[in-house]
């Protein structure tokens, strides 16, 4: 059994989508006929990886009985559980004993998209002690965006920010020092790569939705129901 060359951020409570996340996790919620989290699985192997971590916490006994150790989907699965949610870089950081050294690709798991995850992979040469992020046009709820873009350098002021699509190349050394099992955000570890210049990104215009409320979930299924 390998370590991981990517992970999906699943330990989420996903309070603004009750009461739907009451007896669910948010990953499990279906879109085009299966759960979110699997959409992600699929879209991973079918660049490559073939061995993903997973943290999950809220409801965590389900979502490992839904997909178990990835077999059905041609991949090895391998699960952080954490008793509490750790925020995004807790998460990663306690995961980081089943992560490959190199660059990692990490995505959320209650993100749905048509990027095409082999894209990403081209940047893999040149992720040593950084991170390439994913930005996208800035969705209603967060008019201001996060970071803006300079040719293919991130900064974190400029005419036109972007938003941070949830889907990132980050090299496992950046979690090396920072320690396990506790609540850690990632905005800081971002905003230190960015001023030091160790970070990058690339524009995406196409399909993409981060699902936070009920009315995202449904406005995505109608969106897919009638294309175009």
């Amino acid at each position: 059994m390998g370590r991981a060359t990517a992970m999906i951020l699943a330990a989420g409570r996903g309070d603004r989508m009750r009461p739907l996340t009451d007896a669910l996790p948010k990953p499990l919620l279906e879109v085009a006929g299966k759960p979110l989290v699997v959409h992600q699985i699929e879209a991973l192997a079918r660049a490559g990886h073939r061995d993903i971590a997973i943290n999950a916490s809220h409801l965590a006994h389900m979502l490992v009985d839904v997909l178990g150790d990835g077999r059905e989907h041609g991949v090895t699965l391998h699960w952080s559980i954490e008793p509490e949610p750790l925020e995004t870089l807790g998460g990663i950081a306690t995961a980081r004993p089943m992560l490959a050294d190199g660059p990692v690709l990490i995505v959320s798991g209650d993100v749905w998209t048509a990027y095409d995850y082999s894209l990403i992979e081209a940047q893999r040469p040149y992720v040593k002690r950084t991170m390439h992020l994913v930005m996208v046009p800035n969705p209603p709820y967060h008019p201001k965006g996060d970071f803006t873009l300079d040719g293919s350098r991130l900064a974190t002021h400029g005419a036109r920010a972007l938003t941070y699509g949830n889907i990132g190349l980050y090299d496992a050394a950046l979690f090396d020092e920072l320690p396990r099992g506790e609540k850690l955000k990632l905005l800081p570890l971002m905003l230190d790569c960015i001023r030091d210049g160790r970070a990058t990104g690339e524009y995406y215009s196409g399909p993409w939705a981060n699902l936070g409320t009920p009315d995202d979930l449904a406005r995505l299924k109608t969106a897919l129901s009638h294309p175009g």
